[in-house]
């Protein structure tokens, strides 16, 4: 039976790919600095193996590897200093090389292969061409922007107000998948490593403008929401590098081929955005 060790899970990618993994029948090494946590409690219940593991704590990353058979790799959350990303990214992948692992998926960003000039990007695509070059078989995944995120931040406090607040014009589409998306594709990449290894794939789930979002948050939250475009310099103010994401989602665009996946991988269940929105609980934003 396939043994993968899965970074990040306790986190929303990590998470998702454990428990997908886990209901395909795939012993799971669920990593985490955390292993009492209550995620990390809730996927012993659901059977995986909790281990503690650091990207800082190389001996901790070498005995969470030792007999893995692959690696769901997922590097720190936007915020962290991005150096600190890259160097934890390339360490990671050095133990899972040491351990002679023998396929590694890592979760990047869509269009983090294109020079975007995102830092949280470009850290991404550095650790992706150190795997490209650690001599272990590889796959790259692109999600796009996270479903998940709409239902936080900012957005979730403009919501109490009847507000979609985003950082762009409420006509311009954006690609858009669910955490559990990215974790059923990821464990399908993972259980069929021959398919995919060598292969880097951008992922979406749907496509749409920030009107249509509020049009959809506001019938699934059961009350009016609108779009609301909120300036670049407001969110400069807080993040040069969400600010910079942002200016090229609207400038260049974040294009994934979302028919062609749903077409070529039919096994995963994608959702759309008003499916996702009708699963979320919005009481708490009222």
């Amino acid at each position: 039976m396939l043994t993968v060790s899965v970074t990040g899970a306790t986190g929303a990618q990590g998470g998702a790919t454990a428990r997908a993994l886990l209901a395909a029948g795939v012993r799971v090494r669920a990593l985490t600095r955390t292993p009492d946590a209550p995620a990390a409690r809730a996927l012993h219940a659901l059977g995986a193996d909790v281990r503690r593991a650091d990207f800082d704590d190389r001996a901790s990353l070498d005995a969470a590897l030792a007999g893995a058979d692959s690696l769901f790799a997922v590097t720190t959350p936007f915020g962290t200093d991005v150096n600190v990303e890259t160097r934890q990214g390339r360490d990671l992948v050095d133990a899972a090389a040491a351990a002679r692992v023998g396929h590694i998926v890592f979760t990047s960003a869509a269009h983090a292969d294109r020079a975007t000039g995102i830092p949280h990007y470009d850290s991404k695509h550095l650790v992706e061409q150190h795997l490209r070059s650690s001599g272990v078989p590889w796959t790259v995944i692109g999600p796009a922007a996270f479903m998940d995120n709409f239902a936080t931040g900012w957005t979730r406090e403009g919501l109490r107000e009847g507000t979609f607040a985003w950082p762009m014009p409420g006509d311009l589409p954006l690609t858009l998948i669910p955490a559990a998306d990215i974790g059923a594709f990821a464990a399908l990449t993972l259980r069929r490593r021959a398919e995919f290894t060598g292969r880097r794939i951008d992922l979406a789930s749907d496509a749409c403008t920030p009107a249509r979002m509020a049009e959809i948050i506001a019938a699934a939250a059961g009350r009016p929401i609108a779009h609301q475009q909120v300036p670049l310099d407001q969110v400069r103010r807080w993040s040069e590098d969400l600010a910079a994401m942002f200016a090229y989602f609207a400038s260049d665009g974040l294009d994934v081929d979302v028919t062609g996946l749903r077409r070529a991988h039919p096994e995963v269940r994608w959702h759309t955005f008003a499916e996702w929105a009708t699963q979320q609980d919005w009481a708490d934003h009222a």
